[in-house]
Parts: structure tokens; sequence; C-alpha cells
């Protein structure tokens, strides 16, 4: 019989997490949280995980979660352990990623008395926190209980404070059962009130009234069902739908690289563009031309679709549909039509105007990141997931195709940097698909630590462009005016060759086209460890070529 703890908080968590198929714990070493390492450890069908940096170990429960889409729970001991998964609570916050946090702590009594490792961890993530349960002041029951469901529920983070007296390392030989029914993840549209019909016509209304309409989808989990009803919605010539690489979906008439169409534009073009109804769904979005654009000429109406929050992104927000998107396309479908219009067709035509001035471009374009990017999207094999570091990286990719079967994911809650590798690690270990990261250097060597785990896969695939730090402040007109650029952009002569060789990682590199098309060819086969690829770029010409591009597509 399984050994656990007699503490009576210890066991209620581990019960609790065990009856409501909390099925992965991931878990940074301490002592104050001894019974409830020793708890998960013993409880039957909980994956328990070591990862020694709580910022790491956050980032990538946050990886699991995002792929399972179901609760992953942290553990970690007292005092400043816990303040490291802050980051990771703030993506999960606005990326709606279920993370339940556990914490150990000392009992109320030896906090503020000088007692070592302790500071105040009641309530400690309370702006960026679903629910927070402070255990040990009665109905601790409930309060785990309601912790795990609003994680489940709402999908975000929660906080689980339990104080431990000690003795720390007292057990016994105990049992109990599991329950029989399941708290089952609330993703079909049956289990979501409709929308009122009579409600829902006053928008059907102005919608069939209107010419110019944009449907602008930000980062969304890959799905086939809103993937059939955006094809639906291009069915209508007076539709424009706007989408990013992060959206998870793709057709030759969705504008799929936003900022090539729309930075080049002038004045009156810009007019010409703005609609008269946005229509958004999804996570945030990447382009920062668009936000600039719809706050500016901001479109008569803008409504949001999701079933938990909506963003007022472009500080005109008329209406949030508390619904999924399917199930609103599911029921708005019904009460639309099609609207003689030029909108869409016109706009098309840009596309493809941009897209061959794209190409001439990156023909004939010298070794840099924008050339780099152009050979890496290709590269990536058919039914891979490709993580994506955040800055520059997130917005290269943005210009490029990527094939329709790659699932594409970045953290754009916060868009940090700070734990980038350790998301995309965690991610791949529950992936079936091979997964490659794609990162810059900055937010590499700043996630290091991230290497510093045991369930790296030998499929797992990392390429770090290097090209001297930070060169998205570079393009930025700001930081180049100022005598302060090396503050924003940290340059540095590092390389992760000496890290490969420490975490046994197979490193390979490259300095040009050629030494880039070899490494390429054999990157994604086999091998018994995973393998990272450094690509060095010429820091002093990034930016320089990158304008050249955006000039370029002008007409």
């Amino acid at each position: 019989m399984p050994k656990f703890p007699k503490n009576i908080l210890a066991q209620q968590v581990v019960k609790n997490c065990v009856n409501y198929n909390i099925n992965t714990v991931v878990i940074s070493p301490g002592s104050r949280n001894a019974p409830l390492i020793v708890g998960f450890n013993e409880a039957e069908g909980i994956e328990t995980l070591s990862i020694v940096d709580e910022r790491s170990a956050a980032f990538f429960a946050l990886g699991i979660a995002q792929q399972i889409r179901k609760p992953v729970a942290l553990l970690c001991t007292s005092g400043s352990a816990l303040l490291n998964y802050y980051p990771a609570i703030a993506e999960a916050f606005y990326s709606n990623i279920p993370l339940i946090v556990i914490s150990a702590d000392r009992p109320k009594h030896l906090i503020d008395v000088g007692d070592g490792q302790t500071i105040r961890q009641e309530n400690v993530f309370e702006n960026h926190i679903l629910y927070s349960a402070n255990l040990g002041f009665g109905e601790d029951n409930e309060k785990i209980v309601k912790a795990i469901l609003t994680a489940s529920d709402k999908k975000g983070p929660v906080h689980i404070n339990v104080p431990f007296d000690e003795p720390l390392y007292e057990f016994e030989e105990i049992s109990f059962s599991k329950r029989e029914e399941k708290i089952e993840i609330k993703e079909s549209l049956i289990d979501e009130i409709p929308l009122e019909v009579n409600e829902l016509q006053k928008f059907a209304d102005i919608w069939n009234a209107s010419e110019k309409k944009i449907v602008l989808v930000g980062e969304h989990f890959p799905d086939e069902l809103l993937q059939i009803q955006l094809e639906h919605l291009v069915k209508d010539p007076s539709v424009l739908v706007l989408v990013e690489n992060t959206t998870n979906v793709a057709h030759s008439k969705f504008i799929n690289s936003i900022d090539k169409l729309i930075f080049p534009l002038g004045e009156e073009e810009l007019e010409l563009f703005q609609p008269e109804i946005l229509l958004t769904l999804g996570g945030l979005i990447v382009s920062k031309k668009i936000k600039q654009h719809l706050r500016r000429f901001q479109p008569k109406h803008h409504w949001h679709s999701d079933a938990k929050r909506a963003f007022n992104t472009f500080q005109c927000l008329e209406h949030h549909f508390k619904v999924s998107p399917q199930l609103f396309f599911s029921q708005f479908f019904f009460l639309t039509k099609n609207v003689e219009s030029n909108y869409q067709q016109y706009w098309l035509q840009k596309k493809a105007f941009r897209l061959n001035r794209h190409k001439e471009f990156i023909e004939n374009c010298e070794f840099s990141d924008l050339k780099v990017f152009s050979k890496l999207l290709v590269s990536v094999p058919i039914n891979s997931q490709l993580q994506l570091s955040n800055s520059s990286v997130i917005r290269y990719a943005q210009l490029f195709d990527i094939d329709k079967s790659i699932r594409v994911f970045c953290n754009r809650g916060t868009s940090g940097i700070d734990g980038s590798t350790s998301t995309a690690i965690g991610a791949s270990y529950v992936v079936k698909e091979n997964t490659v990261f794609i990162t810059g250097d900055i937010s590499f060597f700043y996630d290091s630590n991230a290497l510093w785990n045991n369930y790296i896969l030998n499929t797992f695939r990392i390429i770090v462009i290097n090209n001297g730090g930070g060169g998205i402040f570079r393009f930025i007109p700001g930081p180049k005016k100022s005598q302060s650029l090396d503050y924003f952009e940290t340059p540095h002569k590092l390389t992760a060759k000496h890290l490969c060789a420490m975490y046994n990682l197979e490193y390979l590199t490259a300095t040009n086209e050629v030494d880039l098309e070899n490494q390429l060819s054999c990157f994604y086969e086999k091998s018994e460890t995973p393998k990272l690829l450094e690509i060095v770029t010429p820091r002093e010409k990034n930016d320089m070529i990158l304008k050249s591009y955006f000039d370029n597509l002008k007409e």
C-alpha cells in the first residue's frame, strides 16, 4: 500500500487532484513541499515531472497545458521559489491556459517574524489569477475543488497556497478510491448556451447592409470547424478575412501576411481599407500595424466573439458575443447573405501584387535574418508542431506562408521572451508530431535553464538565429536615434556551442546561405539526441535589408 503524508491538507490537495483528473504535476525540489511531493509521487494516475528552475518549470507546464488543453499542476516550496512562477502565470492568464499553481508555505505564525524562506504568499498573484485558495482557514476541501474547477472551466491559472508546519516527513499507509465521475473539458458547442436569435438578427441586419467587412482572427488552436466556417465567409465578396500564422487556418483568399499588405499603404488607400464592420475572433494579434491602423481608421462597428473575454484592442468595441466563434457562426450564417462589393477582390489583388514583389526581393536578397526565414519556414517537415519565440522571430514569420499541416504556437499572452524555450520543450513532450522551435539569440540565452531538463525528446529541434543581440531595436526608430542603443540591443559574442555540450544536444552552425542549406539537409533526420542549429546573421545589415524589403513592396 502506498505511503501518503499524514498532513490532512496535503491529503486533501492530492486526493482532489486525483479525483478531478489532474494527470500531470511539474515539481520543483524543496523541503517545505515534501508532504505534497511524496503524495503526488505515490498517487495513482498522476505523472510527476521534476524541473529544478521554477521559472522554467512553470513555462514547461504551460507548454504541456497549451497542447493538452486541460489543467496541469505546478508544485514548489515556500519563499521566493513561488515568485519565479509569475511570468508564466501572467502568460497563462492572458492566453487562457489552465494552470494549477500549488505552493507550500510556512504557517501564519511564522510569517514576517524572521523565519527563513518565508514571504507573504497569500494572494501574491491577485492581479493575474482567476482564483486564490489560501488553505488552513476552514472549508479547505471546498476551496481546493473550486480552484481545480475554475482552472478547468474558465481556462486560466489558479493558486492553492498550502501552509505546513513541521514535522514534514511523517507518512502513513492509506488508500482512497478515485471518483467515478470525470470532469470533462467543455469544448463542444452543445455545452454552450446559444445566442438569442432575435437579438442576433439586429447585428445580421447591419452585416447584410455593409459592403466592407473585415474578420480578423488572432491566435487560435487548430480547429477544423473554424477553418470551414472562415472558408464559407470568403464566399461573400464584401468580407475580407485577415489571419496570422498563429491563427492556424489557411486559404488562398485569406490575407495571411497583414503587415505585408498594409505597411506600404498611403493615406488614401488606408481610408479605402477602413471597414464598416470589424469582427474579431481568437486571441491576441501580432501585427502592430493593423492595431495602429484600426485605432486610427476605426470601423463603425466592432464586434468580438469569444466565450470568455473581449479585449478592446482597437478602442471601439461595441459588442461582445459571449460564445465561441464556432457557435456564433453556426447561428449567424442562417441570418446573413452575400453582399455585392469589390472590397475583397480589390485587396486580394493587392495581396497578389505584394506576393510577387515579395518573391522577387527574397530571391535576390543577401544573407540576413529575412533570407534565413525564407529558407527555414519551407524546411519544416509537414505535420510538425512549430513553436516560435517572440520579438523579431514571430514578426519575421508573419511575412511568409507556412504549410497548412504545420501547427504554429507562440506565447502571445504577454509577448515575453522569458520562457519561450521552456514552453516549446513542454509542448513537444506531449505531442506526437515532431517539434521545431525557432528562437532569437537573446530569448534563447535568457531561458537557457530550459535545457536543464530530463524530458527533452530526441525529435526536438531548436533553431537559434544569432544576430548579435536584440536586432528588433535596430528596426524600431527610437532606440537607434538615441545614444543608448547598446542598452536596448544587448550586443554580445555568445554562441550556443558550449551549452549544447553541457546539455548533450547535437550542435550545428551556419554563417552563410550555403552552410544553411547544407545543415538543413540533415537537420531533421532522426538522431539519438535533440539537435540545435545556430545561424549567425549580419547584425549591421539585418535592419537595412528589412527596410528595403518593405520599400520594395510599394507600387
